[in-house]
């Protein structure tokens, strides 16, 4: 079992990674309209790999199309251990629309509450606060245990944590990786005073990280020396665990193989020379 850390304020402790389940626009569109998820049962295996390897949060949303697939892949496994996060999207803020988005996504992941209900993307059409008070309602159902955002800058950030009266945000979800590190600017500071939790999507820039003409093979080459031959994936995937204790990378979970290699950057730390060094060579 991996060491589980605290989810920002929520209680709940997660392991250091989660498992992402959005897969491509052709499996949505497969999905969706086809009726025809490919290669279902790989990815069920890959997320019952990952859960067998210590990794309790797991990451879907409504427009993927994956949240049946959650459903099935944490089936064998006990329900209170895990934290399961999915999305709404803009288009269903209203106040109505996101109470019936919410039961729709209960009903598809088979569970009696969602551990963490996010806003997938800031709306610019509907008023946050009637997006937000539907939130606390389902909050005080017990519907939902946390209320998180994603893809929200920091000013749209203080604007939604300052539309709940009751509750709070606890987490946000955003691209980023040691490649791409704008929100270290301002929101990560705004996170960690604030203790909200980070989820990282593209933690591996979308393999480009990983990439053998990387340009950062020789540093990454250094450190895997130093660590027992640790992965490209691994180390890059470490670099939050050693430098942050509040942010959460959620690679795609699609290959059994992958989720174990993933699962491989927990349990263990860069030193702070290293971090730089990896940092460093992707500027």
């Amino acid at each position: 079992m991996t060491d589980r850390i605290p989810f920002g304020k929520t209680g709940f402790k997660v392991s250091q990674m989660g498992m992402g389940t959005y897969y491509d626009p052709g499996w949505i569109f497969s999905a969706k309209l086809l009726k025809r998820q490919t290669n279902l049962e790989n990815k069920v295996a890959a997320i019952r790999a990952g859960i067998e390897q210590g990794i309790n949060l797991i990451d879907t949303a409504e427009l993927y199309e994956s949240e049946n697939l959650v459903k099935k892949a944490i089936e064998p496994f006990e329900r209170e251990e895990l934290f399961i996060a999915t999305k709404v999207w803009p288009s269903h803020f209203s106040y109505d629309k996101i109470i019936r988005s919410c039961e729709r996504s209960l009903k598809k992941l088979g569970l009696n509450y969602i551990d963490l209900y996010q806003l997938h993307f800031p709306s610019r059409f509907r008023d946050i606060s009637e997006t937000m008070r539907a939130m606390e309602h389902l909050m005080d159902l017990g519907k939902i245990r946390n209320i998180g955002i994603s893809n929200f800058g920091l000013e749209k950030t203080k604007l939604a944590a300052e539309s709940l009266k009751k509750h709070e945000i606890s987490s946000t979800q955003m691209n980023f990786s040691v490649a791409h590190r704008d929100i270290e600017k301002d929101l990560i500071p705004y996170c960690k005073e604030n203790r909200i939790a980070v989820l990282a999507y593209y933690p591996l820039g979308h393999g480009r990280l990983v990439s053998p003409d990387s340009r950062s093979s020789v540093v990454l080459k250094e450190i895997s020396e130093k660590h027992g031959g640790k992965s490209p994936a691994q180390i890059a995937l470490n670099w939050f665990m050693s430098k942050y204790d509040f942010v959460f990378p959620i690679p795609r979970a699609s290959n059994e193989d992958h989720v174990r290699e993933n699962s491989g950057s927990m349990g263990w730390a860069m030193s702070e020379d290293e971090i730089k060094k990896l940092e460093q060579s992707f500027v």
